[in-house]
């Protein structure tokens, strides 16, 4: 059933758009331009790239972090479906790991660095990604249209493509481990909105985004 669009489903659309495109050439250039210590720019750079355009707006709506999915509300129902379907989503982040480096190698990913710091990294990580694209993007756009399928993959499909340049640029995959990981990256974001949308709760993203990004820890 298609929801009348009104005025203010025009700008949640219209909002979630320019987000999007904010994302796409900001984020892609800073992949193009710099290439800093992995804990500058996931600890401090990308926060503050993504998530005070989301403040801001969130802010205009006059809305609380609970329109992002900072809620108790389904907290355990999100934690269950997040292991189950982020055990899937590892395995396939294991397979990447494997195209990458031909071979598995976690050394690559964890350096020197402490496991309980890398992890810090990885949910700072996923906290920042997961309330710009699922918190407020896709529920902005599901909410405007009322067609989960629709926000869904229109949000994934930029999700996905926010993460080219960094193939290109920082990793520098191959034309065929590029289109993996960015099919499996597309597959992700459609898993984590799915969850989101049965739990309204960004823990279960959150969660199923370190499972995905980290497999690491379960692995090891």
């Amino acid at each position: 059933m298609t929801k009348t669009i009104t005025k203010t489903s025009e700008g949640l659309i219209k909002n979630s758009v320019l987000l999007g495109a904010y994302l796409l050439v900001v984020w892609g250039f800073y992949r193009f331009l710099f290439q800093l210590p992995v804990e500058i720019e996931e600890l401090l750079i990308k926060p503050i790239i993504w998530l005070v355009p989301v403040y801001f707006l969130v802010k205009k709506e006059k809305v609380g972090l609970a329109s992002l999915g900072f809620t108790v509300k389904n907290f355990f129902p999100a934690i269950y479906l997040s292991l189950g379907l982020g055990i899937l989503f590892a395995g396939g982040a294991l397979f990447v790991n494997y195209l990458k480096y031909q071979g598995f190698d976690f050394n690559a990913n964890i350096g020197s660095k402490f496991i309980l710091f890398s992890l810090i990294i990885s949910l700072v990580t996923a906290i920042t990604e997961e309330a710009t694209f699922r918190g407020y993007m896709f529920s902005r756009i599901w909410s405007a249209t009322g067609n989960e399928l629709l926000a869904n993959l229109s949000t994934s499909f930029i999700w996905s493509v926010v993460h080219l340049p960094v193939t290109i640029f920082v990793w520098k995959l191959s034309f065929t481990a590029t289109l993996v990981y960015l099919l499996l990256t597309l597959l992700f974001g459609i898993g984590s909105a799915f969850i989101y949308a049965k739990t309204k709760n960004i823990t279960a993203a959150i969660l199923l985004h370190v499972l995905w990004s980290w497999p690491i820890i379960l692995f090891r």
